[in-house]
């Protein structure tokens, strides 16, 4: 869209109110959104807004400088796509309320199309974290681009993992995109635009509010081609997002969990309703039809560089050992055990999943390309 179209866009983006709908009603009226903007009052009725719409942009346009907003996004490094634009995600445009425009910080690319959302609770467990960062890795090495909401816990994982494996991942907002939202999540916020996008369907100045993040949701399943909800209570904001995929018609997938654990009452009822059950990436490649690439990456096994690397092997495996029981078990000294520990750590021969607490890395993975059927 050219700059002189978008300002307008921008504009009414600013006034409350006008969404999906509106939008509509204003483009299918009088042909570009610039003649909307310079309409009366009586026009903008005959348009089909109701009167407290009209009332708000008669109220609130002499204030607004469409001029000044476009300036201001260009300053801010951010871009921002109308539904016609063909930097408007593809996917996106297939939800019956999507955003009519989108803010982004960072880069959509045409592999974007391939992606999955990863949702969960924000007091993840440790298994929870460990399952989410373990399948995050695999399909971020696969390529897929993974998509969360940049919430504590699961989101978090999830963003990190695909990054750490060399992936892209995408970031959708609740707020504008000059709002970290947790600010403790603002350094990963930067890799994820560097390495992927941030997106926001609120224009910047937009604070985090509780109604805002449901709305985002259908924005994280929208772009996706299904949704994998890792952790979640009964009532929680990853049930929503499951939900309004099925509404997309897109594909849920959940990790089942201890029937003892809150963490997964919400996962093992999405599974007892039909949604795929999940115990590694492969279940959502092959849902997916997603298959093999051409082009092998040549991946080389990590091989024990010591008796005592050997032997340490032998005792950790999926589930985390503490060091005190590998010691044990092994018969080894703990400054042994210690030491190797951490070069193997550093090795990617096994990961620390808590306070002195170990489980296996996988050696190998197989890679995947993306198939269009």
């Amino acid at each position: 869209m050219d700059r002189e179209e978008l300002k307008y866009w921008l504009g009414f983006s600013l006034i409350p109110g006008i969404g999906h709908n509106r939008f509509r009603l204003l483009e299918n009226y009088f042909g570009s959104l610039g003649s909307a903007w310079e309409a009366g009052p009586g026009e903008l009725r005959r348009s089909g807004l109701d009167s407290g719409t009209v009332r708000s942009i008669v109220s609130r346009c002499p204030n607004i400088e469409p001029d000044r907003e476009i300036e201001k996004l260009e300053d801010s490094g951010m871009e921002a796509f109308t539904w016609h634009d063909e930097g408007y995600p593809s996917r996106l445009k297939e939800v019956y309320d999507c955003p009519p425009l989108i803010y982004v910080r960072g880069s959509l690319m045409p592999e974007d199309q391939w992606c999955l959302a990863v949702v969960g609770t924000r007091r993840a467990t440790v298994y929870g974290r460990q399952i989410a960062e373990e399948i995050t890795t695999d399909l971020a090495r696969s390529g897929i681009t993974i998509v969360s909401g940049l919430a504590r816990g699961i989101d978090s994982v999830a963003h990190r993992a695909a990054l750490e494996a060399g992936g892209r991942s995408m970031a959708v907002f609740g707020c504008g995109l000059d709002t970290i939202y947790p600010a403790e999540n603002a350094s990963l916020a930067s890799r994820i635009a560097e390495r992927g996008a941030l997106i926001s369907e609120y224009p910047p100045g937009t604070k985090p509010r509780a109604d805002r993040f449901p709305r985002r949701n259908r924005i994280m399943s929208g772009l996706s081609l299904g949704v994998l909800v890792v952790e979640a209570g009964k009532s929680s904001g990853a049930m929503i997002t499951a939900q309004l995929a099925l509404e997309q018609n897109r594909e849920v997938f959940a990790v089942p969990g201890s029937i003892l654990s809150p963490a997964s009452a919400g996962t093992n009822n999405l599974i007892q309703e039909g949604a795929k059950l999940v115990s590694g990436y492969r279940d959502i490649m092959e849902e997916l039809s997603l298959s093999e690439v051409a082009h092998q990456m040549e991946i080389k096994e990590v091989v024990p560089a010591s008796d005592t690397e050997t032997a340490l092997l032998k005792y950790i495996g999926a589930e985390p050992v503490h060091i005190d029981e590998v010691c044990r078990i092994s018969g080894l000294p703990v400054s042994r055990v210690s030491s190797s520990l951490a070069m193997m750590e550093i090795k990617g021969m096994v990961k620390q999943m808590g306070p002195m607490s170990f489980v296996l890395a996988r050696e190998s993975r197989a890679e995947y390309r993306l198939r269009v059927d």
